[in-house]
This record gives structure tokens, sequence and C-alpha cells, in this order.
């Protein structure tokens, strides 16, 4: 049996009941270590959300899907905290008013980088927490694997957004498989390294296929070009301008439009079909 240890802040850790899906391990932690303010609730509902740490702009834009929708729920988003899919996962679930568990595969008492330290500071005042089985540990290359495992127990599913052939998120799904936890897989690409472990998992029967529930907007079904377009790839104004043979000023024009109305959204400079719940 482990005991749960409040590192920093809460004194009644024997209350801690909500626990007990780590026991479904073979080796449960032995200690727990977290920064936050503890909430029971937390444990209630989760949802584990881990992919690639080299995650493309169709990983971005899976996440950018999928995190309100478990939100919309009142589910909590379990993930890694490591950069890539895990971070934009607890950041898109900060955005978008849920709370969000991020498992540490390092002691709860290393330092962080500027940039992880905003994000731990964000999902702390958000209603998350920060959880390690460590006090004082480096990252190793056995600690994430060792994360990995409490990533799933501690979830009752577990969605793959991106994952080359060797990720560490194909490990999270094995021990979900193992754990008897639902395991989505987001399928790609198949021009995609990050794509080919999560198309792996739905050829080989080991992750259902997530699709989503939301569907397109109605403005789909106009006879709108740039829509059309769009519907098949993101592109610039420019790239537009070009595939049209339309000067730059009536793209924009177009495209600003279309942006008012919630029919495209724009990030880095590309357009993209606007997904509604």
């Amino acid at each position: 049996m482990y005991v749960s240890v409040d590192y920093h802040e809460i004194k009644n850790w024997q209350k801690i009941r909500q626990l007990q899906n780590l026991l479904d391990l073979s080796t449960p932690p032995k200690n727990l270590y977290f920064r936050g303010v503890w909430n029971p609730k937390l444990f209630e509902n989760c949802v584990a959300v881990v992919g690639s740490r080299r995650m493309t702009d169709y990983g971005q834009r899976a996440v950018e899907k999928i995190i309100p929708q478990i939100v919309a729920q009142r589910k909590t988003v379990v993930s890694g905290f490591m950069y890539g899919v895990d971070q934009y996962a607890h950041l898109i679930c900060c955005e978008s008013g849920g709370k969000t568990i991020a498992v540490l595969g390092w002691g709860i008492d290393e330092k962080l980088s500027r940039e992880d330290l905003k994000l731990a500071k964000k999902i702390i005042d958000c209603g998350g927490i920060l959880l390690s089985e460590w006090k004082s540990q480096k990252p190793t290359h056995w600690t994430f694997p060792s994360r990995n495992r409490i990533v799933a127990a501690l979830s009752q599913e577990v969605i793959v957004v991106e994952a080359a052939l060797h990720s560490g998120s194909l490990i999270t799904a094995r021990i979900a498989n193992r754990l008897n936890r639902v395991v989505w897989a987001v399928p790609g690409p198949i021009t995609s390294r990050t794509s080919v472990g999560t198309n792996k998992l739905i050829a080989d029967g080991k992750a259902k296929m997530w699709l989503g529930v939301a569907s397109k907007t109605s403005l789909l079904q106009s006879d709108d070009p740039i829509l059309q377009i769009l519907d098949m790839e993101a592109l610039t104004a420019d790239e537009l301008g070009r595939k049209l043979s339309l000067p730059i000023a009536e793209v924009g024009a177009k495209l600003s439009i279309l942006l008012v109305s919630g029919a495209i959204l724009e990030k880095g400079g590309k357009y993209y079909i606007a997904d509604v719940s």
C-alpha cells in the first residue's frame, strides 16, 4: 500500500482515497508529492491526453479540438508536462476553464525552466496540481516510463494525439490497455512520422479511432472556393491567392468576412476550417 505525502500544503493525507486507481498497478508508487491545492474531485473522472514532443500543426489542432470537449464534460485532463502535445494539452485545458493534473517525470523539488514554471503556475492557478512520485529525482531515461504508468492508471480514458513508432506515448497506451482503460488514438497522415504510432495502434486494434464529435460549419455546404480549399489543407493568404488566381487584397477581404463569421480560424499566418461542437 502506498501513502500519499503532501510535500507543500495539505496535511490530511490519510483522507486521500480517490487514488485507488493507482492500486491497479503491479508496482504502485510508494509516495506521492504534489504542488498546488489538493482537491479530491480532480481524480473522480480523468482523461489522459498524451502525444509527441514533436507536435505538428495537425497535432496542435487536434489538441485544440479534444481538450474543450473534455472540459465541457467536467473531466480532468491528465498529461505528462513535457513539451509538445503534453504541455499544450495542459495549456489549452487552462485556457478552456478546465483543471489538469501534470504528472512529472522528475522529482517535485526539481527547479523548472522559466517557461515550464510559467505553465506550472498557470496549472495551479486554474485549480490543478503538479504530481510526482519522487521528492528529489533528476529526469532520466527510466523516470518517464515510470511517470507514464501513473498517467495511465489515474485515467479512465487515454487519448493519444500523435506518436512516432517508438514514442513514450505508446508506453502509456500499452499500460492503459493492460489496466483495461479505454484507449483512443487520433488517426494522422500516412506521410507523417508522428502519426505512425497512432495509426498502428488503430490498425492493431489497440485503440479506438478518435474522430471527434464536432461537425463542420454549415458554410462548408456553400460553393465558396476558399472554404472548399481550406477544407483540404491550411494555407496562408498568399497561397490562397495563387491557387485561386485572385489579388491578395480580394482574398484578404474574403478571409476577414469568414473570420468574423466563425467559419475559419487563423493561426501562425495560416487559415483553417473552424470546427464547432
